[in-house]
C-alpha cells in the first residue's frame, strides 16, 4: 500500500497548501481519502482525476470534503465528462447534505452525478476494491469516523480524521502499520478538547494503539515543525514522521 500526501493543513490552509486529502494506492486501485480545500489541484499535479476508483470523506466540514465540487464538475462538465463516476463512499446522513452543498452553487444533482454516493455504516466491514474498510464514530464537532483500510496483503492503514481525546480510535488502531493521526492544538486544551489533539495527545494515542509507524497530519505551517515532532515523539515514546505535501508512505 501507498499513502501519498495531498494535503495536511488545518481548517486553514498552509501558504500555496490544501487541507485534508491522501491518495491511497493498492494492487491497481486508488481511493482518496478526504478531498479538502485545494486537494483537486494538488490530485491534478500527481495524477488523472479519473484514476481514482473511490473516494473516502471522513466527515462534512469543508476542510475535509469542499473539494468535491470541483472533483464533481470536472466529472460532470468538463471534457471527459460522463466517463467515470467513482463510488463516494460517505458517513450515514451525508447524502442529503451533499445535495446541499451542490445546491450552495446552483445544482443539487451535482455531486449524486458525478459519484455514485454509498453511506457507510459504523463497525460494519466494506469492501472498497481491494481495501478492507472498518469505521469507527470518533468525537468531533459534526459527526466523524476515524477509519481503517487493511489491505489484501494484510497492511493496514489508520487515520483519525478530526478528533479529540477518545479511546475509539485507540481500540480502532490497534497494532496498525501505520497511524495517521491529527495534531491540530499547540497544546493540549483544559479541559481536553472535544474535537482536536495535540502533537503530544497523538503520540499518546499511537502509543496505546501499539501502532508499528505514527504520522502527525492536519497541523498548520505557522506552527514550528521540529516542535510539532518533539511533542509527537514524547507521546509515542519513539520517533515519529510528520505529513508534508507530496510525502510518500509504503506500507
Amino acid at each position: 500500500m501507498q499513502v501519498t500526501v495531498l494535503g495536511k493543513s488545518p481548517a486553514w490552509q498552509d501558504a500555496a497548501g490544501a487541507c485534508s486529502g491522501y491518495l491511497i494506492h493498492h494492487d491497481g486501485f486508488t481511493v482518496l481519502l478526504d478531498c479538502g480545500n485545494g486537494v483537486f489541484g494538488k490530485l491534478r499535479g500527481l495524477a488523472d482525476y479519473l484514476s481514482v476508483d473511490a473516494v473516502l470523506i471522513t466527515h462534512l466540514h469543508a476542510d475535509h470534503c469542499f473539494d468535491l465540487l470541483p472533483f464533481s464538475f470536472a466529472l460532470t462538465v468538463g471534457p471527459r465528462a460522463g466517463s467515470r463516476h467513482p463510488g463516494l463512499h460517505v458517513p450515514p446522513g451525508a447524502g442529503a447534505r451533499l445535495r446541499e452543498l451542490g445546491a450552495w452553487v446552483g445544482d443539487e444533482r451535482l455531486i449524486p452525478d458525478a459519484f455514485e454516493i454509498r453511506e457507510y455504516e459504523a463497525e460494519r466491514p466494506l469492501a472498497v476494491g481491494p481495501f478492507s474498510l472498518r469505521a469507527r464514530e470518533v468525537p468531533h464537532f459534526v459527526p466523524t469516523h476515524a477509519v481503517s483500510l487493511t489491505a489484501r496483503d494484510g497492511a493496514r492503514l489508520v487515520f483519525s480524521a478530526d478528533c479529540g481525546p477518545n479511546d475509539a480510535l485507540v481500540e480502532l488502531a490497534a497494532d496498525a502499520d501505520l497511524m495517521l493521526v491529527e495534531s491540530t492544538l499547540r497544546e493540549p486544551d483544559s479541559p481536553p478538547s472535544a474535537g482536536h489533539l495535540s502533537a503530544r495527545e497523538a503520540g499518546e494515542h499511537g502509543r496505546a494503539a501499539g501502532a508499528r509507524r505514527l504520522v502527525l497530519t492536519h497541523f498548520s505551517d505557522e506552527l514550528d515543525p521540529g516542535r510539532v515532532r518533539a511533542e509527537g515523539s514524547a507521546g509515542f515514546g519513539a520517533d515519529v514522521e510528520l505529513a508534508a505535501e507530496g510525502a510518500v508512505f509504503e506500507l
